[in-house]
């Protein structure tokens, strides 16, 4: 496709650095499709789906395997990788740096460098940390230097060690991750994360997770006391200013569930490469009954609207 047809921006677009893969797979196998990673591979499957720009950002397993010091190197190798993707391929990438967590310290420091030095597009944090939820209290310090910095934050899910392997023949991506991701907008949610810290611009992944399905049963738990009381502006409110991205998601089941609770300017391209190809997603979304000015917002305005450094 000639760099004409170059428009739409993947913001979920996955990388695998060759010295981030020696590392984790120290500790466990690498799934072999990002094993299999290449710099080549992603921009031929931009350039089959028309993809202006894609927002580099790191997958399952992530880089927390119990040592503090070695998770904080692993993170700046891979920051510092996708960085130099972005210098060296002006226009074709944008960054959303992985931050140390749990470790705070380290990860206040992360945020420090990757948004001044390496001019990073947004932060990138998995949906728990060892079990804790992005509303826990633990990543207070976190979430309230990324608030100040009225930064984005991309969010990705994983498998929490509770439910490994609970149906045989059933991958954990098929079904815990949306889960996953439903948990840690509840947390954001109930405990008053969001409404607390009302700069942060948040992306959630696969269009929400299952929260969309699960919104009558939100809906009634935002009537309780507590809930009110961390929910100000009330629930739908919160979840409306959320920003959620069409990977694995480009389909009109997922998506017109999610346009109850969300505007289509809150909808944002993203594809889960390499797990997916970009040109599916593109295919996925003429099957949703999307007007041209709506799909045009979703395949490059809406992105431009919250990563304006893109446009230029």
């Amino acid at each position: 496709m000639s760099e004409a047809n170059l428009h739409r921006i993947d913001v979920h677009h996955h990388l695998c650095p060759p010295d981030y893969l020696a590392a984790v797979s120290r500790h466990q196998p690498m799934v072999p499709i990002l094993a299999g990673w290449s710099l080549q591979k992603s921009l031929d499957d931009m350039g089959k789906a028309g993809v202006a720009t894609a927002v580099l950002s790191i997958t399952t397993p992530g880089f927390w395997f119990g040592d503090a010091d070695e998770t904080r190197g692993l993170v700046r190798l891979s920051n510092d990788y996708a960085a130099r993707l972005v210098a060296d391929h002006p226009g074709r990438f944008g960054l959303f740096a992985a931050l140390p967590l749990p470790d705070i310290e380290g990860s206040l420091r992360e945020i420090e460098y990757a948004l001044d030095t390496l001019n990073a597009d947004g932060i990138g944090l998995f949906t728990d940390y060892d079990a804790k939820y992005l509303g826990d209290p633990a990543f207070t310090p976190v979430l309230a230097e990324l608030d100040r910095r009225k930064c984005v934050v991309y969010t990705h899910p994983i498998c929490p060690d509770c439910c490994k392997n609970l149906v045989p023949g059933v991958s954990e991506a098929s079904i815990e991750y949306g889960t996953d991701t439903t948990r840690t907008i509840a947390s954001l949610v109930f405990s008053g994360a969001v409404a607390r810290y009302g700069n942060i611009k948040f992306i959630f992944s696969h269009a929400g997770g299952t929260m969309p399905f699960l919104i009558e049963r939100f809906d009634r738990l935002a009537l309780s006391p507590a809930a009110k009381a961390h929910l100000p502006h009330g629930l739908r409110h919160e979840l409306g200013r959320f920003h959620y991205d069409t990977a694995q998601s480009a389909n009109p089941s997922a998506l017109s569930c999610l346009l109850k609770i969300a505007a289509v300017s809150q909808v944002l391209y993203g594809t889960d490469f390499p797990f997916r190809a970009s040109i599916e997603h593109v295919e996925g979304l003429r099957t949703c009954g999307f007007s041209t000015t709506e799909l045009n917002a979703i395949e490059h305005d809406n992105a431009l609207q919250l990563l304006p450094r893109l446009g230029r």
